[in-house]
Order: structure tokens, then sequence, then C-alpha cells
């Protein structure tokens, strides 16, 4: 009985802490489908005008569906080519015996650690070289090498919690090493790729500053580029525009992580050993 209370009075505690930031979301939406008097608190009409980019460009603006386009193929691509490297880089260094392995896995945190705006320079003046600036395929090819380090040392550590009698079974029983991975050891660690996955696509679809440097143009603009441009135009900045469009941006994260945050979590289980 006096856990349930202790935890009755936790979720109450909770509730009341939390009572204003969700107060403030919720006049955030309300903020995006009407209009309010300068200086008023409440709203004096519903309207659907600050979501009219949705149906009309905005002046100077490229069409919010192309950039939302963009900002779908950015994520998925980056998030596939993240996941295609780093589950077969991580299974080499688990299960192989392969020369400096310490060396490589200290060097691939190394690599993680350092900011994405100390690199900046360098990778805009190679994406110059071979031509890649100012496209999508530049960006996500940036942004699929800087997130590797992570899921490769994640991947690992759930690789090496997976026995290595049941690869040593089917190897004896005439499987490939590929097939050994492929068939049995990945569904092991399903879990650990489906988090890294999801990872990996919200940390693309919030990316600022890759592709506000390395793609400007309108062709290759994404959304979280989009709305700072709303910032910039000082002479016709709409607050509520920026809200509705910053609401549009964030929608599919709250989803995604709404439905898959169990998942999430599980990426922080596996093992990490050496």
């Amino acid at each position: 009985m006096s856990d349930i209370r202790t935890s009755r009075k936790s979720v109450i505690a909770l509730g009341v802490l939390s009572a204003p930031l969700l107060l403030m979301y919720l006049y955030l939406i309300i903020d995006t489908f009407s209009n309010t008097a300068p200086g008023a608190l409440l709203p004096y009409e519903f309207t659907l005008e600050h979501w009219r980019f949705l149906w009309q460009d905005l002046p100077g603006k490229p069409n919010i569906w192309g950039v939302t386009f963009n900002t779908l193929v950015f994520s998925v691509v980056s998030t596939l080519l993240t996941l295609c490297i780093a589950s077969t880089a991580a299974y080499a260094l688990s299960r192989l015996n392969i020369p400096m392995r310490s060396f490589f896995l200290g060097g691939v945190m190394v690599l993680h650690s350092f900011p994405t705006v100390t690199l900046l320079i360098a990778i805009f003046l190679i994406l110059q070289y071979v031509g890649l600036y100012d496209t999508l395929i530049g960006v996500i090819l940036v942004k699929a090498s800087l997130e590797l380090p992570f899921g490769i040392w994640i991947l690992k550590g759930f690789y090496d919690s997976v026995p290595w009698e049941i690869e040593m079974a089917a190897m004896q029983d005439g499987a490939s090493r590929f097939t050994v991975w492929r068939k049995i050891v990945l569904p092991q660690v399903g879990s650990a790729l489906t988090a890294l996955s999801i990872f990996s696509f919200l940390a693309s679809w919030s990316e600022f500053i890759l592709p506000q440097v390395l793609a400007p143009g309108n062709d290759a603009q994404v959304l979280s580029v989009y709305l700072a441009g709303l910032i910039a135009d000082d002479n016709n900045f709409d607050m509520a525009m920026f809200k509705s469009v910053g609401l549009f941006y964030v929608l599919p994260v709250i989803i995604l992580f709404a439905i898959f945050q169990k998942q999430l979590m599980n990426m922080y289980s596996g093992g990490n050993k050496g």
C-alpha cells in the first residue's frame, strides 16, 4: 500500500511540474490556428491562414512539399547508409581477429567526439573538389559518415553479447560466414538495429548545420533550413507562420518517438565488451 501511495505522489508531483510545459505546447498549437490581438492572451478568431504554406508557396521560398521530400530522402538514405555500413563493420570488429582492433575502436570514438562544426571547412573543400557541393547526395554522404562511429560502437556491443556457439554450430553445418551473419546473428540484434535506425533518422531529420552550409540552394533545401529562412526574413517575419512551420516540422519526430520509444531505450542495453 505504501508503494502505491508513493507512486501516486510521484505521478502527481510530475504532473504539477509538467503542467506549465504542457500548457505552453497547447497554447502553441492553438496559436497556429487562431489570431490574437497584440498584447492579448486569448485568441479572438479561428483561421487557417498561418497554414497557407501547405497549399501555396511563400514569396521567395521553395515549395514546402518539395522541401519535405528532400528532408525525407536525406533522412532515409542517411539512415540506410549508416545502418548497412555500421552493421557489417561492427560485426567484423566483434568477430574477426583484425590487427590493431583496439586502436581502430579508439579511433572510432575519437572521430565521434569531434563536433561537426570543427570539420565544416574541410568537408566544404572536399565537396567542392569532387563536385558535390550544394547537392543532396553530398550532404547525405557527410551525415552518414558522421553517424557511422556511433553506430559501429553501439552495434559492436550488441554483437559481443551474441554467443559464439550459435555461429559455430551453423558454420559446422556448412553455412557461410555471410549466411550466419544475415540469418542468425542479425535477428539476435534486431532491437539494436531498430533503435539505431530510428535514432539515425531523427538525427538526420533534425540536422541543420550541414544542410545550411553544404547545400544552401533551394533545390536541395531541407525543412530545418526552410524554417531558419523564415527568421532571416526580417521585413516579412510572421511569428504565427513560423510556429506553424515549426509544428509541421516537428510533428513526424513526435509521432516516431511516441511509437518507437521502447526501441530507442533498447539502444543502450547492449554489452560493451572489448
